[in-house]
């Protein structure tokens, strides 16, 4: 598959990813990440590893868009939920023992 990552083109199998990724060690993930064989690897790892450019040169984005095309499976961090702020008056009503609504 012929796909561009930071402006160059890439021609790209899914068979060509995996025999990249043999023996290289996931390093922990903390944002996208991608599943190649049964190990979790960082999306900028696997960019990097794939194209041999820097990190800093092309979007995650750019890499997950071409690995979900190759048939790996991509996930993306959830979006926390937004945390119940109190207002001293709810606070107060909580600590009264009165239910608060948020």
């Amino acid at each position: 598959m012929r796909c561009v990552i930071a402006r160059f083109p890439f021609e790209l199998t899914k068979g060509g990813v995996l025999e990249s990724m043999k023996g290289i060690k996931p390093e922990p993930a903390t944002s996208e990440s991608v599943i190649i064989g049964r190990r979790h690897y960082p999306v900028k790892q696997v960019g990097q590893v794939i194209t041999r450019q820097d990190r800093r040169d092309f979007s995650a984005a750019e890499v997950l868009r071409a690995l979900a095309q190759l048939g790996f499976t991509c996930r993306t961090v959830p979006k926390a939920a937004p945390l119940g702020i109190l207002s001293p008056m709810q606070h107060a009503s909580a600590m009264l023992g009165t239910p608060v609504t948020v």
